[in-house]
């Protein structure tokens, strides 16, 4: 079966949950699946991956251009049909680059990951979420950026380590990092996800969902793209087919219609609650439970539940 290599991001010597989705879903289609990790930490990740094979590039990866070039050394050096990148940031600045060292065309944002012969065919969605495309290329590689919160990891043993390519000196060079400090966290990340929407009717009043968010410990807060087209949340916060896709443990819609455009971005979490005054909104067709109602008055009322859970726990 024809070989996929999949660009594992990592932290703290730790694969990112986004990689081990790719890497499930490489193995669906295939019994070859070829991690490759680069920077500090690189090796202690690569020992853990769920892969058949795992090669580590040495030297700085700050550059992406460089990195591009020893990822299409390692797809031609495996021989892979495959290549494979997560649609984060990190993914998405480095996929067309391979790609088109590859001389191939990337599809990007993919839902579905399929063997098409003797090569493979991705699933996307298109107009908001309406209709879903199959998408295969002619070119002699696959490349495909997959959609976050889809795939599900798969526990495929411990792979072979190997040394890669040295990645040589890039156009662009890294000086320096500036982060922020005390940021919150990601909904994309969290296990449990509180969104509001317009039937909050003012930005104030989004205290409701940060005060049940804060209930929770650890939870994020999420929004509908009404509201951040309004300008009440930053874009980071948007859950949706032009936000960010989270498939939480929880999520939890308040004053939240259900737009196609916002169930594409969360209808695979878990556990899903609606709270809405609108019997016939459309997010209660896809909700685990649903509770007919005035946020203002259904919110605070369990808002103080969970407090009174957690002090009792």
């Amino acid at each position: 079966m024809s070989a996929i290599v999949v660009f594992v991001e990592h932290a703290n010597g730790t694969a990112r949950r986004a990689s081990l989705e790719a890497l499930g879903a490489a193995h669906t289609v295939s019994d070859t699946v070829i991690a490759a990790l680069s920077g500090d930490g690189a090796a202690a990740a690569a020992s853990t991956v769920g892969a058949t094979k795992a090669v580590v590039l040495a030297g700085d990866d700050a550059s992406s251009d460089a990195l591009a070039v020893a990822l299409a050394e390692v797809v031609s050096a495996q021989g892979a049909k495959g290549f494979l990148a997560t649609a984060t940031s990190r993914g998405l600045d480095l996929a067309p680059r391979v790609a088109a060292l590859l001389d191939s065309t990337l599809l990007t944002d993919c839902t579905g990951l399929e063997k098409d012969g003797e090569g493979f065919s991705a699933t996307r969605p298109w107009l908001a979420g309406k209709v879903s495309a199959r998408l295969r290329s002619e070119a002699p590689v696959f490349c495909a950026t997959l959609r976050r919160n889809i795939f599900q990891p798969q526990d495929a043993g411990s792979p072979e380590v190997s040394d890669g390519p040295t990645l040589g000196a890039g156009r662009a060079r890294l000086t320096g990092v500036a982060a922020k400090e005390g940021g919150k966290l990601d909904v994309s990340e969290a296990a449990i996800v509180v969104s509001g929407g317009r039937g909050l009717k003012e930005p104030e009043n989004f205290g409701l969902v940060e005060d049940l968010a804060a209930a929770f410990g650890d939870a994020a807060v999420g929004a509908s793209r009404a509201v951040v087209d309004a300008g009440w949340r930053p874009h980071a916060e948007q859950v949706g087919q032009t936000g960010k896709t989270v498939s939480p443990k929880l999520y939890i819609a308040i004053a939240i219609s259900g737009a196609i455009q916002h169930l594409a971005g969360m209808k695979t979490s878990k556990v899903i609650v609606a709270i809405n005054k609108d019997a016939d909104a459309p997010i209660f067709k896809i909700a685990d439970y649903g509770i007919v109602g005035d946020a203002f008055e259904v919110v605070p009322a369990l808002t103080e539940e969970i407090k009174k859970i957690r002090a009792e726990g």
